[in-house]
């Protein structure tokens, strides 16, 4: 047989509810000495953006073990896209003997090119080759696609 259910008085143990604010909603008080926190988050993130600027500066690295000609290197916030293209570009060069792309890992955003050179070249100079090239068939299509597109739109009208 069950055993009786004692009664439950609640009203005991219940805490003052009153007609206090609970402390989530008040207001902080603030002294002189420990200024306003808005005040202070914003000074922070100014310090933070100057940092960030620093660090955006520096989004290519050279990784341990590398020699002269033959060297990876890291680009953080880069994926596929450049990766790709670079290797291409790159491995046009007539002193690159290997040159490929890594992403390690999809969560992460950094993109690891390795690059082979013969020993007429180094692979840092070879890099730079690459960019530069690269940076000039983007020129080169650009303007390609401007002049095309104003010649479609002086034809339209």
């Amino acid at each position: 047989m069950p055993s009786a259910t004692r009664a439950y008085d609640s009203s005991a143990e219940d805490a003052d509810m009153g007609d206090s604010t609970p402390p989530s909603a008040q207001q902080p008080v603030y002294t002189q000495e420990e200024g306003d926190p808005m005040e202070q988050d914003e000074e922070d993130n100014e310090i933070a953006e100057e940092e960030e600027e620093e660090e955006e500066a520096q989004r290519v690295r050279i990784l341990p073990g590398s020699t002269s000609t033959a060297a990876s290197f890291e680009f953080l916030k880069e994926g596929h896209t450049l990766g790709n293209a670079l290797r291409f570009v790159i491995m046009k060069n007539p002193d690159v003997e290997f040159c490929a792309y890594a992403i390690p890992h999809p969560s992460e955003e950094k993109m690891n090119l390795r690059i082979q050179t013969y020993d007429t070249t180094t692979a840092t100079a070879a890099l730079e080759k690459g960019l530069q090239d690269l940076e000039d068939l983007c020129d080169v299509v650009s303007e390609e696609f401007w002049t095309q597109r104003e010649a479609f739109m002086a034809t339209k009208h």
